[in-house]
């Protein structure tokens, strides 16, 4: 896994080829990066499916419960197929830009 280390969040990106693994691993090692923001880089994936984003769906539940933003940047599936309980984004401009808003959110008390 290769972890990059942001002012405002940290950026995941799998270094093999195993989507489902990958998610399992993050769950491992999740309390590293507790109260942190974090960007699951999932772009290498173009044949990802449904089933294999849901994977993230607990991790995601748990971080976003913890007030911090959980965003995974894909572009496989169209946003119609997407549950909206999983915060999917094209690029990792737009994932950096979600972040900064859910962060004026927060401060606002949202």
């Amino acid at each position: 896994m290769i972890s990059e280390e942001h002012d405002t969040y940290i950026l995941l990106k799998d270094e093999r080829d195993d989507i489902k693994d990958f998610a399992s691993f993050i769950e491992r090692i999740y309390v590293q990066f507790k109260g942190k923001n974090l960007i699951i880089d999932l772009l290498q994936y173009d044949k990802v499916t449904l089933m294999d984003l849901i994977s993230f769906l607990e991790l995601s539940n748990k971080h976003r419960a913890t007030k911090q933003s959980f965003v995974m940047v894909n572009t496989a599936l169209s946003v119609d197929e997407i549950p909206d309980e999983l915060l999917i984004v094209p690029t990792i401009q737009e994932a950096q830009d979600v972040i900064g808003m859910e962060e004026i959110e927060r401060d606002l008390g949202f």
